[in-house]
């Protein structure tokens, strides 16, 4: 097991250069989708290190309800610095499920919440709020899920920009995104590295449906003129986990990309010999490195958790 037990825990750090050049030049759908593919093999290839360190740690406390050969000399010799990295994992795995459980029970008492709001409206795909505060946001369910606005949002948009409202939160909706940003949210959570990917994601799920929405209404400055008004009047969302057309994030960076021209939809990876080419097969690299690490530490340790089980 070695030190390969330790490389899952700082390999995100490759994907740090992906974050941002993502952003830029790659098409939002393909953005969004790249980042939180990456973001979550590397989380759970973070924990599962963890995880291993933390069978080592156990070993060491008086008491411990594991088996005795997992105090083993020679499980201890497979992790160097076993005496201190063994049990910092301990606290180290808690605070991981503890912020996961965290962020799973929040992520599930907005959407509750959010679905209370709505009960009793009629059953259409937009429900409507009589509320004057201003916003609007996609509320995923198994049916296909609605689009909540309030009529203080309705009121402050022409039509055109009611429609690209609507194309928006509809965009959230067919592209599941909310799964994206609970995914990012959960990574970042497992490991702190991982915390730009999210910070890219929330964007490029935005910029996804930006164009779905440009294209839906056939005016891109149709919808730039949504979100910049939307994002004057709104309070944002009740939660990030709620994906919105004024979601908290760098607003007049979306504007200025809906008023240039709309990204290429690429067929084949950019090349190597590009900065964002690199900057993706680093991450690719870094993400195939993490599981290979986390899967060969695995592996050794059950074949020295065998070998030092008597049957």
């Amino acid at each position: 097991m070695g030190v390969f037990v330790f490389l899952p825990l700082v390999l995100p750090l490759t994907a740090w250069p992906i974050a941002r050049l993502a952003e830029q030049h790659l098409h939002p759908r393909a953005a969004t989708r790249l980042l939180t593919a990456v973001a979550g093999v590397m989380a759970l290839c973070s924990t599962l290190c963890l995880a291993l360190l933390m069978v080592v740690g156990t070993a060491q406390l008086p008491g411990n309800p594991l088996p005795d050969a997992w105090s083993d000399p020679e499980v201890r010799a497979a992790v160097p610095f076993d005496e201190y990295a063994g049990r910092a994992a301990i606290p180290a795995l808690l605070l991981v499920c503890a912020a996961c459980v965290h962020t799973l029970w929040r992520h599930g008492r907005v959407r509750r919440g959010a679905r209370r709001a709505v009960e009793g409206l009629p059953g259409s795909s937009v429900a409507v709020l009589a509320d004057e505060a201003s916003y609007a946001y996609a509320l995923p369910s198994r049916e296909g899920g609605r689009v909540v606005v309030t009529t203080g949002m309705l009121g402050k948009l022409a039509a055109p920009e009611r429609r690209a409202l609507f194309a928006h939160e509809r965009a959230h909706l067919a592209g599941r995104h909310h799964r994206h940003l609970l995914v990012t949210q959960l990574a970042a959570r497992a490991n702190p590295f991982l915390r730009p990917l999210r910070t890219s994601v929330a964007y490029t799920a935005e910029r996804w449906a930006d164009e779905t929405a440009a294209r839906a209404v056939a005016d891109r400055r149709v919808v730039a003129r949504a979100i910049g008004k939307a994002a004057l009047v709104s309070r944002g969302t009740p939660a990030p986990s709620l994906a919105g057309l004024a979601a908290a994030g760098p607003v007049p960076r979306r504007v200025a990309a809906l008023l240039g021209p709309a990204p290429a939809a690429r067929n084949r990876p950019p090349s190597v010999f590009t900065g964002v080419g690199l900057a993706m097969w680093g991450a690719a690299f870094g993400t195939a490195v993490s599981a290979m690490s986390s899967a060969n530490s695995a592996v050794t340790m059950v074949l020295i958790l065998r070998a030092a089980t008597p049957l």
